[in-house]
């Protein structure tokens, strides 16, 4: 049986591939950008590096999360990769929190381009939107890179089974 004949047998479910990503880890960040004053946080799981030459990174949004149409507008914005420990950050940004109490408590340093770093973060990608790919219900954002900086040494945070952990 070819691959195609596979796919094209039946629908995959929902829940089907839901459950099996939940099985295969994946690191944590925060996208955030400053579009004019207006910061916003936004935890993704679906950071992939995609070249070296040139720096692209890629990640989706949801079509209707706020932070797609800010992000457009900023042109650009910051990732925080996520350290072991930060899991209470990572549950924050991805809350959907009102932006009034967004950014209270949260400890940030300014990044080049504007949009907030988190402290204590394994590190921090400054990017440039470069690209939209519709998928789906999401947009595919391909971004490049245009500065890295190196932040604690520690484990990374990641999503196993629908629950953030240290490896």
């Amino acid at each position: 049986m070819t691959a195609s004949a596979f796919y094209d047998a039946r629908v995959v479910e929902q829940e089907e591939l839901r459950g099996l990503f939940a099985r295969y880890p994946s690191g944590v960040s925060v996208l955030t950008v400053d579009a004019g004053g207006q910061r916003l946080g936004l935890t993704l799981g679906s950071l992939v590096s995609l070249s070296l030459d040139p720096p692209l990174v890629g990640f989706s949004i949801s079509r209707d999360a706020a932070m797609h149409e800010l992000l457009r507008e900023a042109g650009g914005g910051a990732l925080s990769l996520l350290a072991a420990g930060q899991d209470w950050l990572a549950q924050h940004f991805a809350r959907g929190v009102p932006p009034i109490a967004m950014w209270h408590g949260i400890g940030t340093e300014p990044g080049a381009s504007g949009a907030p770093l988190l402290v204590g973060a394994l590190g921090w990608l400054e990017c440039a939107l470069r690209d939209e790919i519709p998928a789906g219900t999401h947009t595919l954002f391909v971004c490049l890179v245009e500065r890295v900086e190196l932040g604690v040494d520690a484990p990374p945070l990641v999503r196993f089974r629908g629950e953030y952990r240290s490896t």
